[in-house]
């Protein structure tokens, strides 16, 4: 695990060592570039698979004549490293960087097809000799590991962070307007695209080949259904056999490490399951962390439970307290870890932090949800779609009635008092609109009013939700089930969760697994009958507030977990973790509050609108609002003056 950066055409060994210092608390163990003419690459390396100094990066092959630059884990290293030795390749390290650059060696582009982990790499290959160079960068097929970079002529900068990307000095500290229309729409910037103008992320299961003076970006992998063929018709019990198989699987793969590993615990079946598996499969008793509140945010505490599953399972547990006064102290730093702003991340910034102390990875158990079907919006838009079949005539006049809404013409109309009509009947459209509102901040109509005058136009405000997500919608012929989990793990998932966590726990040097978004255990999901991973639902009268075991969202992992976890935990309603923003920003950090929302500071940084946020700021101290807009805004200001000013 580490940082990884690089520029190809000309440049100064200033820039790429620039660049590299500033991924230094990614790689905090050691560093190293690789500068010649055209190329520069670069890495600060976290040691985690063979720590000694033949892991040492960039990494070439024997000759030199090909290099790379690798951030991540390959959990399958060992049983490609078999293999290829069987070929007759040798190896002078024990690490999975090396097996990589072996791999590329013998298989060529498609070697991403046999990676099992994740991972952001570059390789430069000049074995066709002067001219006729190539760099390849590739990004693991879920998007666990970030990779931006940015195009102009015949350079080339790319980096794990935009921090990195910004310190090369060669590409402009400005920001992209219409990415800042959609982080105050959906909470975090949607991939490809970044804060800064001309920056991109390459997008997860892509490739990016630069060669004979020419780019371009492929894909390589994408979500489908039925890939392990048959597992639909199993009869259910041997379903949940071989899904905790897999599961365990994942795990074990893992948990390989050389330096001390632990896990993230909350009161939730996802994590709980991987846990347990953890447990069963490790010598030692596994180091877990939740993070809980003072009285300010008991209603909302979860490490009770936390607790509870870790004294079954026999964990060394530790409980982190976070207050007000924490997050005021960390908020800064909140604000660049984050490296591109969004409403989320402070708890995995927080557990991260405590983590750290005690181990240098961490399992996360992310993804179970996305996967499994575990978030309220399956069932909700379940639901919908039952709904608009068993009332076809109803359904077609609204969708009628949507269609002449999303005219573009009404789209300057958002803004005004007409707006949240044209909303309502835009939301009456089809299966990707109506998934679009389900997770907004400001939504459409909010991002028209506080968005500046100077914006508004720039970036199409007013834009019907559903063209801004619709090239997630990666699998539209598949059931409603299916086609959520695929928009959630290409949307949400990936723009939010994984990027906040990645970047704010490698701000603390800490790496963290996923086993529920492995590949394997990815095609295994969408390979399930609908009914292992939902119930239904269509005879649950609240299915918002129902049990696990009323609505049987998760069916199979809460199945799995009954000889693994203590009882009763289908009894729980499933709730998202949150955190006692409300009376923080009322109390400890009213004075940041202040001072990032203050007509002042609003009007000289000229993104929003002063007045309308003055409204926001109004309407949240008294108790119209809650949290997430303010908050947004906040850290929002913080970004641009840690990263984007600096």
């Amino acid at each position: 695990m580490c940082g990884i950066c690089g520029i190809l055409g000309e440049s100064s060994p200033n820039d790429i060592e620039a660049m590299v210092a500033a991924l230094n608390h990614r790689g905090p163990d050691d560093s190293g570039a690789y500068h010649e003419s055209g190329i520069a690459l670069a890495m600060a390396r976290l040691a985690i698979i063979d720590v000694s100094s033949a892991g040492h990066q960039p990494m070439a092959n024997s000759d030199g004549s090909v290099w790379i630059v690798y951030n991540g884990e390959t959990y399958n290293y060992r049983s490609e490293r078999e293999l290829l030795v069987r070929k007759g390749y040798s190896f002078v390290s024990n690490s999975d960087t090396e097996v990589v650059l072996r791999m590329y060696e013998h298989y060529g582009d498609d070697f991403l097809l046999r990676l099992r982990g994740m991972f952001a790499l570059a390789v430069y290959d000049k074995r066709k000799g002067i001219g006729e160079e190539r760099l390849l960068l590739a990004r693991d097929q879920l998007g666990v590991k970030p990779l931006l970079y940015s195009s102009s002529g015949s350079r080339l900068v790319f980096a794990s962070e935009m921090k990195a990307i910004l310190k090369s000095r060669l590409v402009d500290r400005e920001l992209d307007p219409e990415s800042l229309r959609l982080l105050l729409t959906f909470g975090s910037v949607p991939q490809p695209l970044t804060m800064v103008k001309g920056v991109k992320m390459l997008l997860p299961g892509h490739r990016l080949i630069r060669e004979n003076g020419s780019e371009h970006v492929e894909r390589y992998w994408s979500l489908q259904t039925d890939r392990i063929a048959g597992l639909r018709e199993k009869p259910y019990h041997e379903l949940i056999d071989h899904v905790r198989s897999s599961l365990e699987e994942s795990v074990c793969l893992q948990m390989v490490s050389d330096v001390p590993l632990g896990a993230f615990l909350s009161g939730g079946v996802d994590s709980a399951l991987l846990v347990s598996l953890m447990a069963r499969n490790s010598r030692h008793r596994v180091k877990t962390f939740s993070v809980g509140f003072e009285s300010e945010g008991a209603h909302i505490d979860e490490t009770d439970d936390a607790e509870r599953v870790a004294r079954h399972i026999g964990t060394d547990h530790t409980r982190v307290v976070v207050t007000g006064k924490d997050v005021f102290e960390r908020v800064n730093h909140i604000a660049a870890a984050l490296d591109q702003p969004s409403v989320d991340g402070v708890n995995s910034y927080f557990v991260s932090l405590a983590a750290r102390q005690g181990v240098t990875v961490a399992l996360s158990g992310t993804g179970g949800d996305e996967s499994f079907a575990g978030y309220p919006w399956f069932i909700q838009m379940v639901v919908s779609c039952a709904r608009d079949k068993k009332h076809p005539l109803y359904a077609a006049a609204n969708k009628l009635l949507a269609a002449v809404a999303r005219n573009p013409v009404f789209d300057p109309l958002l803004g005004s008092m007409f707006g949240k009509f044209i909303e309502k009947a835009r939301s009456l459209s089809g299966f990707v609109s109506r998934y679009a509102r389900i997770y907004q901040i400001f939504g459409a109509v909010g991002t028209s009013r506080v968005i500046s005058s100077d914006f508004r136009a720039l970036v199409r405000a007013g834009r019907e939700l559903a063209s801004d997500i619709v090239n997630t919608d990666e699998l539209p012929e598949s059931s409603p089930l299916e086609r959520v989990s695929a928009l959630c793990l290409r949307g949400y998932t990936q723009n939010q969760l994984l990027r906040d966590i990645d970047s704010v726990s490698m701000s603390h040097s800490l790496e963290v697994r996923v086993p529920y978004l492995d590949t394997e255990v990815v095609d295994m999901a969408f390979s399930l009958p609908l009914h292992a991973k939902l119930g239904d639902v269509l005879k649950v009268p609240d299915a918002a507030a129902a049990t696990y075991k009323e609505t049987g969202t998760k069916r199979i992992l809460v199945d799995i977990g009954r000889e693994l976890l203590p009882e009763g935990m289908d009894l729980q309603v499933k709730r998202g973790f949150g955190m006692p923003f409300d009376a923080w920003l009322k109390g400890a950090l009213r004075d940041v509050v202040e001072d990032t929302l203050s007509k002042g500071t609003t009007s000289r940084r000229g993104y929003f609108d002063p007045v309308a946020v003055q409204d926001i700021r109004k309407d949240f101290y008294e108790g119209r609002i809650g949290w997430p807009k303010p908050w947004l805004l906040l850290m929002t200001e913080l970004w641009c003056r840690e990263v984007l000013d600096q």
